[in-house]
């Protein structure tokens, strides 16, 4: 320890493996960095933070582009000079005009000390050497903490994040304890430039971004459209399990809609307006004003609540061209967005249910998640009693969930406090996806309200009733009232709105899944699950009637009928990450077989029959947190289902045409035998008998067995036109 202790305190000692000692590390490091950048070319120090990994500096080179493979040597040298010469971190305690006379050379130092420290007020900053920097600390000891260090890219930036100010140049570092920490990093970024999801979703064809036609709205192809669509379905069968209600809201509103919510106020640089009819509009960049206004459609009454809103609707936000990265920042985008509308008692439970609802599906990913409590920020609406109330409530619902979270001050949306939730990948990086928000102020923004218990809206109002209500309002820069509180009805209670997002930008959890799988897809979730072989011309046929089966159940398949030779089809298929390949001969043909290969497994899987092949593949289909298909009991009692031995007796009864009497001989009253070895219950071609013994099976009980469960799945798959137009010849 270098600074004295100044009082009464409480003392931690980090070390860099924890997230707050490597927030000291690498702010320690950019001071190095800078000091590196002063000596070499010179330029204007602004802001150097640490980042969640290393850190970054920006300064004013004036003409000077800084080039990586030019100048980041001459950066490295002094950086290493720097670490050698061991410089000490001292910290300096100075007045607001000792601070703008010592940074007088330097107008970026000068405005943030005008605009930030108050007049006749005391500053910090810390001296490494010749660098004298504003900082509040704390920092390193000293300089040659900083032992293996590298300098990882630049890019451009602005003064303030201001593109109509200075334009400054900014350089990234990381630097550790020991260069063996730097060579696991090395290795860590050669691991992650293999998973980039740019790289991936090129060679896998997934997505496109063009350019110029649309640039930060994604281009999805079949197989990217199949992995976007399965995440919709995921969510939507988990929506019915846990009550949820999916709704389809417009894309363009009234910018009036926004002045209510808040969002015109504060976010009115981050969305698109045109003119329609000499009226601002606006695209929406989020859903809850849609479910505002629904909810308000009609009177609620505290029976209805909780009510639970879902809405993959299509958003659009204005981010900087320069900002634009893959699929991580977009402008268009969709998002498993929920708002969920309820009684003040009912919140503890419902926030409970989202913290396990998100729990459960970055279970499925095999994510872990970290979770903060984000409080009020600077630009917040609604009154401190409104926050305090809601943070509190968050804060229990933490607790009773037993979850680890630590606290984030000030960071909570415009409108309440957010449970933030990171999620961890397989390189262990961390992304911010998911949120829960509380939020009191969106009802009285929208004038929500419903019949509480055990009140019903009296007609004759008591005198004090009739007196004008006199709420908040909110003025525009003109003066003109923007919005204007209504007034409670007697009787009437406010809901408490949830927002919450578990996925989040389904194009950022795409980009997170891609570099998570390494492209190795899950069966449940990949675009490509089954590739069907054929191994020469003569089973062509039949390799396209087994895609097509496994179609018809539901699987992504594709069949490689080229004159390719069988090792380079499965070569192919291999490096196209397919699940599994079905090789098909003519054994396999004669025996309605195939010959099954796993993606990686050492060893093939050897022969499988159809039914066989999709029991397997069902069983690898898409999870959910509670059974589907099977009957809950009923005060420990279950419905009856038609057993195995009832389904083949009404199977082998005869049908009113006589078509099993002309299958071939000894399989006359054997149908599940007869359909091992064949797909229609009179050989290769569906006929009127198999509709009729379709039908049949519809009113007598559901078949079982694996063969007639396969041709009664079958024989359903098609339409009612197509069944009747079956002849009684084969």
């Amino acid at each position: 320890m270098t600074r004295p202790l100044e009082g009464s305190c409480r003392l931690e000692l980090l070390k860099f493996d924890e997230a707050e000692g490597q927030e000291v590390f690498w702010h320690s490091s950019a001071h190095i960095l800078g000091q590196a950048m002063e000596r070499a070319f010179g330029c204007h120090l602004t802001i150097g933070p640490a980042l969640e990994t290393g850190f970054y500096y920006d300064g004013f080179f004036g003409a000077k582009k800084i080039s990586e493979k030019e100048d980041f040597p001459i950066i490295q040298k002094h950086i290493m000079d720097i670490v050698k010469e061991q410089q000490a971190f001292e910290r300096l305690v100075i007045t607001k005009e000792e601070a703008l006379e010592l940074f007088s050379e330097n107008p970026f130092k000068v405005q943030l000390i005008t605009n930030k420290v108050p007049d006749g007020s005391l500053t910090s900053c810390y001296r490494c050497g010749p660098l004298v920097d504003l900082c509040r600390g704390p920092h390193l000891p000293s300089t040659g903490k900083a032992r293996a260090f590298m300098l990882t890219k630049n890019s451009a930036a602005y003064w303030l994040g201001d593109q109509k100010l200075d334009s400054l140049q900014r350089i990234y570092g990381i630097a550790f304890p020991s260069d063996k920490l730097l060579k696991e990093y090395k290795k860590f970024l050669e691991e992650a430039e293999k998973r980039d999801h740019r790289n991936l979703g090129k060679q896998m064809n997934l997505f496109l971004h063009h350019p110029w036609a649309s640039p930060g709205a994604t281009f999805w192809f079949p197989p990217g459209a199949k992995i976007y669509n399965t995440l919709i379905d995921f969510m939507r069968s988990e929506y019915r399990l846990r009550g949820f209600q999916e709704v389809i809201t417009p894309n363009m509103f009234d910018s009036r809609v926004f002045k209510v919510s808040g969002h015109y106020k504060c976010y009115k640089d981050d969305m698109y307006s045109v003119n329609v009819e000499s009226q601002e509009w606006m695209l929406k960049p989020m859903n809850c004003p849609a479910h505002m206004i629904m909810f308000d459609h009609g009177v609620r009454s505290y029976k209805d609540l909780p009510l639970r809103f879902a809405d993959f609707g299509v958003l659009h936000r204005n981010e900087d061209s320069g900002a634009l990265s893959g699929l991580t920042r977009v402008r268009r985008f969709q998002q498993d967005d929920a708002h969920m509308y309820m009684r003040p008692d009912q919140i503890q439970k419902e926030v409970a249910a989202a913290l396990d609802f998100l729990l459960y599906v970055y279970g499925v990913f095999g994510f872990t998640a970290t979770f903060k409590l984000s409080t009020r920020p600077k630009k917040a609406i609604g009154s401190k009693e409104i926050w305090d109330n809601a943070e509190d409530q968050l804060k229990a619902a933490l607790d009773i969930s037993g979850l680890p979270w630590t606290l984030n001050p000030g960071d909570g949306a415009f409108y309440g406090p957010k449970i933030d939730v990171k999620l961890k990948d397989a390189l262990k990086r961390t992304h911010q996806c998911g949120t829960i928000q509380l939020d009191f102020n969106g009802a009285i923004r929208f004038n929500l309200q419903y019949q509480k218990e055990g009140a019903a809206e009296e007609q004759n109002v008591a005198d004090k009733d009739k007196e004008e209500f006199k709420g908040d309002e909110e003025k525009d820069e003109k003066g003109e009232v923007v919005w204007k509180e209504g007034k409670l009805k007697q009787g009437f209670e406010r809901p408490v709105c949830v927002h919450r997002a578990i996925l989040g930008s389904l194009e950022r959890m795409s980009a997170i899944l891609i570099e998570h799988y390494a492209g190795k897809w899950p069966f449940w979730l990949s675009p490509r699950q089954v590739m069907v072989v054929a191994v020469n011309e003569k089973v062509i046929t039949y390799a396209k009637w087994v895609q097509r089966q496994l179609m018809l159940h539901g699987f992504h398949a594709e069949a490689d009928i080229s004159g390719k030779t069988l090792p380079k089809k499965v070569r192919e298929a291999q490096l196209a990450q397919w699940n599994f390949l079905a090789v098909v001969g003519l054994t396999d043909q004669h025996q309605l077989t195939v010959n099954l290969r796993e993606r990686d497994a050492p060893e093939p899987l050897g022969e499988m029959s159809l039914s066989d092949l999709i029991a397997k593949l069902k069983a690898l289909g898409m999870p959910t947190s509670q059974p589907l298909g099977k009957f809950e009991a009923f005060e420990g009692r279950s419905p009856v289902v038609a057993t195995t031995d009832q389904a083949v007796k009404a199977a082998s009864t005869p049908v009113s045409s006589g078509a099993t009497k002309k299958r071939p001989a000894g399989k006359d009253d054997d149908i599940e035998a007869f359909l091992a070895n064949h797909p229609y219950v009179k050989g290769f071609k569906p006929t009127a008998a198999d509709r009729e013994l379709h039908d049949k099976l519809l009113e007598t009980g559901f078949p079982e067995t694996p063969n007639l469960r396969r041709w009664f799945d079958h024989v359903g798959s098609f339409k009612e036109m197509e069944r009747n137009a079956w002849s009684d010849v084969a």
